[in-house]
């Protein structure tokens, strides 16, 4: 698989917002579905959110309205805006792209990041 770098993340307080960042690390030519999962402890990992290349997004439940994902085609560059932070939001964010096409010509699925911690407390 390609690797996906992550950046953002940290920790802050309830009601706060944090803004989460993926890009590949090394140069592509397509990249289809990207998305972002967390895992909290003790919990199974769950989708957050995705978006197509053509920028059709959909949020889980238990996020919309406070996050928004967003992509920047000409960056391959994935991003995670969160906004109104809650407790229950603290868990590792692993950032996922379906599938990639390297400029080298390769092609690999299910590539994954190397998770950040988000931590919601007061």
């Amino acid at each position: 698989q390609v690797q996906l770098v992550q950046s953002g993340g940290g920790s802050v307080q309830p009601g706060g917002s944090l803004e989460l960042s993926c890009a590949p690390s090394e140069s592509i030519f397509r990249i289809t579905t990207m998305g972002w999962y967390r895992q909290a402890p003790g919990k199974q990992r769950e989708l957050v959110a995705q978006i197509s290349k053509d920028l059709s997004a959909n949020v889980a439940d238990s996020v919309k309205g406070r996050f928004t994902i967003s992509r920047d085609n000409a960056k391959n560059t994935c991003y995670l805006q969160m906004n109104s932070l809650k407790v229950e939001d603290t868990a590792v964010y692993y950032c996922y792209a379906e599938r990639i096409v390297t400029t080298a010509g390769g092609a690999w699925l299910n590539n994954w990041g190397q998770g950040t911690q988000v931590t919601v407390s007061s």
